[in-house]
């Protein structure tokens, strides 16, 4: 079995567009991956198939091989030459488990769990005000989550005033007392603040029973945020940035932090996320992968998820996607309403496919990108978009 070729496709999904790849082979099977990362999808697909000539001809069963060769055969070129490292290794596992006849989970070495715990994101999209946070949390937990993440700061960076700091406080105090003691609430920092100020921050909200505070500083250096960690009232999560394997080693011998966010698709697929799952565990850590791609990405993760045994919970942002999008993909996880708990696929290879009417009726959008500096970018509507409205 051979590679022949390697098509790609952006789907705009209103905020985001979502790049999605199908490796196709001789035999007639196929795979697909996602190369999604906000702002670069038209870049990401130019620079898959720059370096597809370094896969076609070559057999898919042989993942590891191509990994290799993608990443190694040209000097690394950073985030996106890792993603597209990710989006044709993960297809090659999604042709490698088609081709044995089982999931992906396991080749690598089977469960070990059944189901597994997910936050919701992306669901407030709502006026930045404690009443209409509070129903938009009410939405999240009437679909069964049991978990929560959010930005409580509009537009702050650096620092944050005190009416806008008192203002946030109020937010995820109303929703807290919404929501009770139980629902796991975390707050993604969006790498917003200085040092100093993130811990000042954390120090005003930690009363609130935070679950974890998420890349509160630049990710620049590792141990700075090791030492933001240390000082901080509330657990510190990061890794989402990081491109390689060695910067959570970093992470690891700085110390501080113990939740771990790898993003499949910005570390080079599967295998270095496992190989991060691996130090994390080395380490008394457990990861909690970043996952704010489309729909093949969270099918990624759950197969990582199956399989990981210091895997902590699990990001969701598609239920809270257009509509329409749930019709891109012919499978999707279902969430159990009684524990929050996200099914696993259970069928050969990655478990999904790509609806191609769906994704060829959502073109590219120039305008589908998140920008957390522009005012009322919580609605993620698409950044021009914001801007017009409120300008007009």
């Amino acid at each position: 079995m051979k590679i022949t070729k390697i098509e790609t496709y952006v789907v705009s999904a209103g905020w985001k567009n979502w790049l999605f790849v199908k490796v196709l082979t001789d035999s007639g099977l196929y795979g697909i991956g996602e190369a999604t990362l906000n702002g670069f999808a038209k870049t990401a697909e130019a620079a898959i198939h720059e370096l597809e000539h370094l896969v076609i001809g070559k057999d898919p069963c042989n993942v590891r091989s191509i990994a290799s060769t993608i990443i190694n055969t040209i000097q690394d070129a950073g985030h996106i030459h890792r993603m597209v490292m990710a989006a044709i290794e993960v297809a090659c596992w999604d042709i490698l488990g088609k081709h044995l006849g089982v999931p992906i989970y396991q080749l690598l070495g089977g469960k070990v769990r059944d189901s597994v715990l997910a936050y919701a994101n992306g669901w407030y999209k709502a006026e930045r005000t404690p009443e209409d946070f509070v129903k938009a949390a009410e939405k999240v937990i009437s679909k069964g989550f049991k978990a929560m993440k959010l930005d409580p700061f509009g537009t702050a960076q650096g620092f944050i005033n005190e009416s806008e700091l008192k203002l946030s406080y109020e937010i995820l105090e109303a929703i807290r007392e919404k929501i009770g003691p139980e629902i796991k609430i975390m707050i993604d920092v969006h790498i917003r603040f200085a040092p100093s100020e993130a811990i000042r921050a954390a120090k005003r909200l930690a009363p609130l029973d935070i679950f974890w505070w998420e890349e509160p500083i630049t990710p620049e250096q590792e141990l700075l945020t090791c030492e933001v960690a240390k000082k901080c009232p509330i657990t510190v999560a990061t890794g989402e940035r990081f491109d390689k394997v060695g910067q959570f080693a970093t992470l690891a011998s700085g110390g501080g932090v113990n939740i771990w966010q790898p993003e499949p698709m910005s570390l080079g697929g599967i295998l270095n996320t496992i190989a991060v799952a691996n130090l994390a565990e080395a380490n008394a850590c457990w990861i909690a992968p970043h996952q704010s791609g489309g729909p093949v990405q969270t099918v990624v993760c759950l197969q990582l998820a199956a399989c990981i045994p210091n895997f902590l919970i699990l990001e969701h942002f598609d239920p809270f996607n257009e509509p329409w999008t749930q019709y891109l993909v012919t499978w999707r996880p279902e969430i159990n309403p009684d524990n929050g708990h996200l099914s696993f696929p259970n069928t050969p290879g990655l478990g999904v496919d790509l609806n191609m009417d769906a994704i060829l009726t959502h073109p590219y959008d120039p305008h589908a990108y998140l920008d957390i500096h522009q005012e009322g970018w919580e609605k993620r509507i698409g950044t021009p978009r914001i801007y017009h409205e409120n300008n007009r």
